[in-house]
């Protein structure tokens, strides 16, 4: 095997025309400058110098490394440059994945931090909610996930996001939680339960009667499972998965929908109001990694700028919504 230290000895060796010369060229001695030669000539099998009087000639096998270790040697230094700035967040790069929410809130001031503090570091966002986005992960096609599971079983309609799943679900992944997000329910501003008093509170089945918008048919399912918990059935008018448009049917008074908090906070809700529901129903927000990329410098400062920002959230809100 051809070692980077033997191929910078030959060439300056060639450069110098004797192996005192190159000794005092790499601050060797001229005895060390020997052994190393003899060493590559093992490695590649020829002989790679002559001695031509008092100077060292190259065979045709010596012009030809030399030649080589040109291209070599350089593409080496870039490396370790590009390795070293990497290492000291001066570049690097980052694939996220986030699902709708967390990319309009958590994201934009995460990486706003992020490009302030290591502008070299570059990050690309994606869409996809889970289990997609921890899909994208194990496979390699992303550094992190942002994904979410709900404490317990239910969830909420309206809006495209459903992430459940069970204990044990990333015991593979490296999990940094983030934030504990609430379902709220969103009604019009003229409804009659918009203004619930001091508690700032409804019972899901107070909605009992009312018309839903629903989200996905995932996020249906979970809605349905709630209401039937609470003994009904909802009566879904409509459905979709674009929280603006959720809140703009909710304001225009042609339905009621139940959203995760963090979604509200993404929309200003024009026209629709959101009331904290009892029993709570939460989920748990994380960002994902694998083991090997939670050591990577650029993967950790978007990790940390990531749990700084759901900090900031967890602070601006109120204590109860409503």
């Amino acid at each position: 095997m051809i070692e980077a230290r033997h191929l910078r000895v030959l060439r300056a060796v060639a450069a110098t025309g004797s192996f005192s010369a190159a000794g005092r060229e790499l601050g060797c001695t001229q005895p060390a400058v020997s052994q190393q030669m003899k060493a590559l000539e093992s490695s590649v099998g020829t002989p790679l110098l002559v001695r031509s009087g008092r100077e060292m000639r190259l065979t045709q096998a010596g012009e030809a490394l030399v030649r080589h270790a040109v291209g070599i040697l350089s593409g080496l230094t870039a490396a370790e440059e590009e390795v070293a700035a990497i290492a000291g967040l001066r570049a690097g790069r980052v694939r996220l994945v986030s699902f709708p929410s967390g990319s309009s809130t958590l994201v934009p001031t995460a990486l706003a931090a992020l490009r302030a503090a290591h502008p070299g570091t570059r990050v690309s966002l994606e869409e996809a909610e889970p289990p997609r986005s921890v899909e994208l992960l194990r496979e390699g096609d992303c550094d992190i996930a942002l994904a979410f599971r709900y404490e317990r079983a239910g969830g909420g309609g309206g809006g495209g996001e459903a992430g459940q799943g069970g204990e044990g679900e990333w015991d593979d992944l490296v999990v940094r939680p983030l934030l504990t997000d609430r379902l709220v329910a969103l009604v019009p501003e003229r409804h009659r339960l918009a203004r619930t008093g001091a508690s700032g509170a409804v019972a899901i089945g107070d909605l009992a009667g009312e018309p839903w918008i629903a989200g996905c048919p995932r996020c249906r399912g979970q809605l349905v499972q709630v209401c039937e918990n609470a003994g009904f059935t909802p009566r879904i008018d409509f459905a979709t998965d674009d929280y603006p448009a959720v809140v703009g049917l909710v304001g225009a008074g042609l339905g009621v929908a139940v959203l995760p908090q963090l979604a509200i906070e993404s929309v200003r809700p024009r026209g629709a109001r959101a009331v904290t529901l009892e029993p709570a129903v939460r989920r748990e927000i994380v960002a994902l990694t694998l083991p090997d990329l939670a050591q990577v410098p650029a993967v950790s400062a978007t990790l940390d700028q990531l749990a700084r920002a759901a900090a900031r959230v967890g602070q601006s809100r109120p204590a109860r919504v409503g």
